[in-house]
């Protein structure tokens, strides 16, 4: 079968022949539709994630941890579970029939391979992390790339009053208005500037603040978020890490805990296979009614050695069918 194979850590992943996997007691046989590259995969093939053991034991091995397709019954499905070195990224795939999950009828493979695990990045915080109330005020640092979009659309769903969003690519700014974002901060501006845009919405109230970068622009945010006069600071603000896009490290004051209000979380803090269930069941409804929207670029597994380096394309999620 084709796949993209990796032969060592640190390189690209290159398309080329992999032995079939055979199914064995209790696994199922998958044809595989569509699979999203996504940083996690960059990351294990670079030997920088702390699964990369897990999912790449051996070399040459398949990358993707999970993708969509067909079982032999003819229902599309979404899968996990291969063992190594298998991944998803190929024509087909065996995993543990426990280890599939049912596509709602009316969903493309394409899109249903995209759409819940992004948006579950910050629908399963907002909705159960954090527990947003209606009307806070809701501030997305990244709003401008895939899962960023989505969090914009999904803080108005729970009932957001006002949404901040945050980003460099002008067009993708402007995008986020579209989407429901009230506030826009644009991130290329001087420290100072940057510093002062933050300070602003700190000053109008921020509430939940959705951190998909990390690095640099989190450090600025968090340092506006820092009284400048001493008082019994009530005011609870809850920062949920999701992403790194930004830089892996930040330096933070101890005053910004002291005396912000100021409270981090981990974004999967809580989380449970029933709630990811109900979030699912929760995401396809309202793309139902049409009320998320996701920008895909689809390209062909041939491609993927080109494509590799750019899981977030111009704000599209780039999903590779074989």
């Amino acid at each position: 079968m084709k796949a993209a194979v990796l032969h060592k850590i640190g390189e690209i992943p290159r398309y080329g022949y992999f032995p079939e996997p055979l199914p064995g007691n209790d696994e199922t046989l998958i044809q595989v539709k569509a699979v999203t590259l996504e940083n996690i995969d960059q990351m294990m093939a670079k030997g920088e994630h702390f699964a990369r053991h897990q999912f790449l034991s051996e070399l040459p091995a398949v990358v993707g941890i999970r993708g969509v397709g067909e079982r032999s019954d003819g229902k599309l499905v979404g899968f996990s579970g291969m063992k190594p070195p298998y991944g998803s990224m190929a024509e087909k795939a065996v995993v543990p029939k426990e280890s599939t999950i049912l596509i709602p009828d009316g969903v493309d493979a394409e899109t249903a391979v995209a759409l819940p695990s992004t948006a579950l990045t910050s629908l399963f915080p907002l909705k159960w992390g954090v527990k947003i109330k209606p009307g806070e005020t809701v501030l997305i640092n990244g709003a401008t790339g895939v899962a960023g979009k989505l969090a914009v659309q999904i803080a108005k769903l729970l009932g957001a009053g006002r949404v901040i969003g945050t980003g460099r690519n002008e067009e993708s700014l402007k995008r986020i208005r579209e989407l429901g974002a009230d506030t826009i901060v644009n991130l290329k501006q001087s420290e100072e500037e940057l510093f002062t845009s933050f300070k602003k919405e700190v000053n109008k109230g921020i509430d939940i603040i959705l951190d998909f970068l990390w690095g640099y622009p989190t450090e600025t945010l968090i340092k506006a978020l820092v009284p400048q006069e001493i008082s019994l600071n009530k005011h609870r603000i809850q920062l949920v890490q999701i992403g790194e896009k930004s830089g892996s490290k930040l330096t933070l004051p101890a005053n910004a805990l002291r005396t912000s209000g100021l409270e981090v979380s981990g974004g999967t803090k809580g989380i449970t296979p029933a709630l990811i269930q109900e979030g699912t069941d929760l995401i396809w409804e309202w793309f139902k009614q049409d009320k998320l929207h996701m920008d895909i670029e689809i390209v062909p597994l041939q491609d993927i050695e080109s494509v590799w380096n750019c899981s977030d394309f111009q704000g599209k999620r780039i999903v590779v069918t074989p």
